[in-house]
């Protein structure tokens, strides 16, 4: 059984564009897993990388979606999506399929794709959630927004990019429910930050107050490990603060379209731009933490913790996420 699925993944070409961070990561875990690969990147020596494990050269984003079966992108802004899109939109035809996996625009993704539909293409936006180090090693959870159809289709991609996948519903609204999880992130990290500089002013051991934080009901994935790396010093997520800014931009855009008088995302906002004007926007976003260290002149640095997240967890089969109730709304 193993020997067919994997003879027929490799008869199936996968396009990829866009190999930094993120991206980098979830198509590696598409050339570890015998995907018929072929990659494209402003950046050649990252297509240098990838052809010299196995993965094919592309030529352009053109090309690649001229003879591949599905392109994904996976890319830095709505505008670079639109870039590559208006360069892929003359090889669309039926069958094709677009995965948009970069953090985009609810409009946007659906203006897009109405483009890919109108040519007989299909489109997807599935971004991920869940840190780089967990995108590494094919752990992470990725959210699908498309017809049910079109999910199916690609559900086998995305088991082998992720541990966790979940069909949110038609296009568009993975993208939404994207920038909602990187919103409740951000409002987290901010949190962490004051109450790990708070606990060190009330003359609290570092250390332990990391344990009490994560063992009590304050935890969370954000606590077990942004926090780790803040304390290490490193403060290396591979998340910059202009990131955050554009994700949390566009988090308030979704809440200002349907009137949401939100109180607290408006102020991270502004915190993080503060941040960027103090540190830069390629500063690691929880840096953020040293405008409270600068403030109180405190150091929140412990020792023990690591430079960098690693997945300690082992690389396991990807499976689709129910949400709960679905089968009592079904029955109605």
């Amino acid at each position: 059984m193993a020997d067919r699925t994997e003879e027929r993944n490799a008869q199936v070409k996968v396009g990829f564009i866009g190999l930094g961070n993120v991206g980098g990561k979830l198509s590696g875990s598409l050339l570890r897993n015998g995907i018929d690969l072929t990659v494209h990147d402003l950046n050649e020596e990252f297509v240098d990388d990838f052809v010299s494990r196995g993965a094919k050269r592309g030529e352009n984003p053109a090309q690649l979606m001229r003879d591949c079966d599905a392109v994904i992108t996976c890319l830095p802004s709505p505008a670079a999506s639109d870039t590559v899109m208006q360069e892929m939109l003359p090889e669309m035809k039926e069958g094709k399929i677009w995965m948009e996996m970069s953090t985009t625009d609810e409009a946007e993704v659906k203006r897009l794709g109405a483009m890919v539909m109108e040519r007989g293409g299909a489109a997807v936006d599935c971004p991920v959630s869940g840190g780089c180090h967990r995108a590494d090693t094919g752990n992470i959870s990725i959210f699908a927004g498309c017809d049910r159809a079109t999910f199916e289709r690609i559900l086998p991609f995305l088991t082998m990019m992720g541990r966790r996948i979940l069909h949110t519903g038609e296009l568009g609204s993975a993208s939404v429910l994207k920038v909602v999880t990187n919103y409740l992130a951000t409002a987290n990290l901010v949190t962490c930050c004051e109450a790990l500089v708070t606990a060190k002013a009330a003359g609290m051991d570092l250390n332990t107050t990391y344990e009490a934080m994560k063992i009590s009901s304050g935890t969370s994935f954000v606590h077990e490990t942004e926090s780790q790396v803040i304390l290490n010093g490193s403060r290396d997520i591979s998340f910059t603060m202009d990131l955050v800014k554009k994700d949390a931009g566009l988090f308030q855009q979704v809440a200002d379209r349907h009137n949401v008088p939100l109180e607290i995302s408006p102020m991270l906002v502004q915190i993080f731009e503060d941040g960027i004007e103090r540190f830069g926007e390629r500063c690691y976003s929880p840096n953020i933490i040293k405008r409270l260290e600068e403030a109180t002149g405190l150091d929140i640095r412990a020792p023990g913790f690591p430079p960098e997240m690693l997945d300690d967890e082992p690389e396991e089969p990807g499976y689709e996420v129910i949400p709960q109730g679905t089968q009592l709304k079904a029955a109605e």
